[in-house]
């Protein structure tokens, strides 16, 4: 194996002398590439943001937007990576001589005051520019209210993103009037060939070591021979362990870029989503048909997350105020467990155990999740936060319902954020089936559902303002309902 090294710039750069648990906002920094920030140094403020080459949905390549201070720069070995200083036009000795047109939008219409947060917007909007399938549309009515400019901009690309002097109006005129990058754009032209294989990676310094293999079979006798090592997807939720809590692992095993653990199939009988596909490659690979899903997604913390959140990782926390739970407890989905002696499903709500525990045995992993078919035709997700985006759950509800000829004949509901772990609301479900899909039923149900799970008291939310949240849920599921039918 040769030594670790990322493509930065256009430049290799050696991993080395950087200990395994470096995130990749240290490793830049320390290299002079200082318009990586740190703000947060847990994924909320996006300061750090970078592109990283990865697989592409319509084109071979996308450049995705990530937050450096969450991943180990060991995981991106062998793999290609752009900074704020490498989006401008530099002349033969590197000196930049002509800005990117993000930046020439935000240095004209005033995006950028202390300039702290604005390296960070700039790849965010950057990796937006990019997009393969951002066009303008057809008529400018057509653009979908204040999140969606004139030229496709997606507004919810920089949700990650905070700024606490300029103001948010001008960033979002820039990102609003960025056009289309020209035919001979570098990073453009880029997204026409593969990106970057993952490379078998073994480093090890400081008593530490990171592994990655390219099977998942190597990968799970990896596991055997060392079942406590920490396995990390995107790291969304180990990085914050590593700069946090200053947690340190003996081993840790990239899964990420596992074949096995990246494909999506439709089955007669199901959807298999693999576990090491983050949750943008499955919003963009689903388009819609999963509606369950589809209205989670954008939910679920910020665009920068998920880049690098996978359900897999979700799931093997074990939080019980995860987002994906309970919309896929709604689904009656399971986990596909996977060892060196072979795999086994388990129903979701039969896979949590307690705070932070499942049936997931040591040496084993989450292969897939499984979401049977057809699916539900009555569905909602309402998360229950204090910020509408970028921000964890007080309370999140799943909703699947079978409603036919005005008769609930199944219902799922999934819960996030009233107990130990996610669960499903049984005694209401029990309420709902067979009766009529009526105020009178939904009422006497959302009563039950109040008393659904233990909810406690913590600095989101008392338990009797979650309790009185479940119960307006399906209030709320109702009327939206009915107003759907009627209208």
């Amino acid at each position: 194996m040769t030594e670790p090294r990322i493509t930065v710039n256009g430049s290799e750069l050696p991993i080395a002398p950087a200990a395994p648990h470096t995130t990749v906002l240290d490793f830049l920094r320390e290299r002079g590439l200082t318009g990586t920030k740190e703000g947060c140094a847990e994924g909320e403020c996006g300061a750090c943001a970078v592109l990283v080459a990865r697989p592409g949905t319509h084109e071979p390549t996308d450049w995705v937007a990530v937050n450096a201070c969450l991943l180990p720069a060991a995981a991106l070995d062998g793999q290609e990576l752009v900074t704020s200083e490498g989006l401008a036009t530099t002349d033969g000795a590197g000196t930049p001589t002509t800005l990117h047109p993000v930046q020439q939008e935000m240095a004209v219409r005033g995006g950028s005051q202390c300039g702290y947060c604005t390296p960070g917007f700039v790849c965010s909007m950057a990796a937006e520019y990019y997009r393969p399938d951002r066009s303008a549309p057809a008529e400018p009515a057509d653009a979908t209210g204040p999140e969606h400019g004139p030229n496709g901009f997606d507004l919810h690309a920089l949700s990650g993103n905070l700024c606490r002097c300029t103001g948010y109006r001008p960033i979002r005129d820039a990102a609003f009037a960025v056009g289309t990058p020209a035919d001979d754009d570098p990073l453009a032209r880029r997204r026409a060939q593969s990106p970057p294989e993952p490379v078998a990676t073994t480093y090890t310094r400081d008593a530490g070591t990171f592994l990655r293999r390219r099977t998942l079979d190597e990968t799970l006798r990896l596991l055997r021979e060392h079942p406590d090592a920490v396995i990390v997807a995107g790291s969304t939720d180990w990085g914050v362990e590593v700069n946090i809590r200053a947690r340190r692992a003996d081993r840790v095993i990239a899964v990420d870029r596992l074949p096995e653990l990246r494909q999506l199939r439709f089955a007669d009988t199901h959807i298999e989503i693999g576990a090491a596909l983050t949750l943008t490659e499955i919003e963009r690979r689903l388009d819609g048909s999963v509606p369950l899903l589809a209205e989670l997604f954008p939910q679920f913390a910020s665009r920068l997350i998920r880049n690098g959140a996978t359900l897999g990782g979700n799931l093997g926390t074990g939080s019980p105020i995860g987002d994906s739970p309970p919309a896929l407890l709604a689904l009656d989905a399971s986990v596909v467990l996977a060892d060196a002696d072979g795999e086994r499903e388990v129903p979701l709500a039969d896979y949590f155990t307690g705070y932070r525990q499942s049936v997931r045995r040591p040496g084993e992993l989450i292969r897939a999740v499984r979401i049977p078919l057809p699916l539900a035709p009555v569905t909602a997700f309402h998360k229950i936060a204090k910020r509408r985006f970028d921000d964890i759950s007080s309370v999140a509800v799943g909703f699947a319902l079978d409603v036919a000829d005005g008769t609930v004949r199944k219902a799922r509901i999934g819960l996030g954020g009233v107990a130990a772990t996610p669960i499903r609301a049984y005694a209401t479900e029990a309420a709902l089936e067979g009766e009529p899909w009526t105020e009178r039923t939904v009422e006497a149900a959302a009563r039950v559902l109040r008393t659904e799970g233990t909810p406690m008291d913590d600095h989101r939310a008392s338990a009797a303002y979650r309790a009185e949240m479940l119960g307006q849920s399906l209030r709320k599921l109702y009327v939206r309902t009915t107003e759907a039918v009627s209208s």
